[in-house]
């Protein structure tokens, strides 16, 4: 469930007393954010295809089908982890400040808001025209 604008704003202007008071605390929190969890996804995915190749050999060499599927899905499910992980990571040069974010976040709602409304217009007017 998104933040209301009040909320966003109260949780600016924690951060940025946050930053005012102790600036090496927040830095140190700003770092453990999306990108350390994006790569800790990454090198699970990774070792999980991994396990999943020795599920493939093993299947063969024990004549076993069944465990070669179940080795097979396993590494294309990690791959698709560790692929979709890869692409959502952030770039460390490429993370916006939240004003920024909320700004962006802001204005796509006003697009979405303003493409529904003249959606809505258009099946208006044909409705209107329709029953004339």
């Amino acid at each position: 469930m998104p933040l209301s604008e009040h909320e966003q704003r109260m949780l600016e202007q924690m951060e940025r007393a946050l930053y005012a008071e102790d600036p090496k605390f927040a830095t140190a929190l700003e770092g453990s954010g999306l990108r350390t969890y994006t790569r800790r996804r990454v090198y699970q995915a990774i070792a999980g295809f991994l396990v999943g190749i020795a599920l493939l050999m093993t299947g063969m060499v024990a004549k076993q089908i069944w465990i070669g599927v179940v080795g097979f899905l396993v590494m294309l499910g990690c791959a698709v982890l560790a692929v979709t992980g890869w692409r959502k990571a952030p770039k460390p040069g490429e993370q916006q400040p939240s004003g920024e974010a909320t700004a962006d976040r802001r204005q796509q709602s006003r697009q979405r808001r303003s493409f529904m409304n003249r959606i809505e217009q258009r099946w208006q007017r044909r409705r209107d025209e329709q029953g004339q």
